[in-house]
């Protein structure tokens, strides 16, 4: 199962940087345009996608840095939260590297952000949280993307899976 978890890192931080060198083409006024989605332009989804990840990781581990909602802006342009996601995919793949099916198996307590409610849950249905609510929030980035009339991009797993085979 612990291989299971590091090749959803590992894609994580893959496909994270395909859509960040796509978001690289657009102008500042497409990056911050509101095309309608939840966090309205590329640059809100992209935000939010970091600022989850860390209060996950934050949770996880007791370190790194928090938020207190889930729409915050933890950085002023592109280039700098391009890198605030590099730093928050290595913590991720890192994370997953030094899991244990003992950790696999217990149980983490948490405080949502939404409401001050404990929460105490699997950590591996926590990984699946995590992993799938970026599959979600990058689906609505592509959407954005091809709606400002950008290129399909190809970030189906299978990509990914494919270049991970030795030749």
């Amino acid at each position: 199962m612990i291989d299971h978890w590091t090749m959803f890192a590992g894609y994580n931080a893959w496909v994270n940087q395909k859509l960040y060198e796509a978001a690289s083409t657009l102008s500042e006024e497409e990056l911050h345009r509101d095309t309608g989605a939840f966090f309205k332009s590329l640059f809100g989804t992209l935000s939010h996608l970091v600022v989850a990840d860390q209060i996950w990781m934050q949770r996880l581990t007791g370190e790194g840095p928090s938020h207190q909602r889930l729409d915050d802006r933890p950085c002023p342009d592109l280039a700098s939260l391009a890198e605030e996601r590099r730093a928050t995919d290595a913590r991720i793949v890192a994370y997953c590297a030094a899991l244990t099916p003992e950790q696999l198996a217990d149980d983490i307590e948490y405080r949502r952000i939404t409401t001050p409610d404990l929460v105490r849950q699997n950590l591996g249905q926590v990984l699946a949280h995590l992993f799938n609510h970026q599959t979600h929030h990058r689906g609505q980035a592509h959407m954005i993307l091809t709606v400002l009339g950008k290129p399909s991009l190809a970030l189906d797993l299978p990509y990914f899976q494919r270049l991970q085979k030795p030749a």
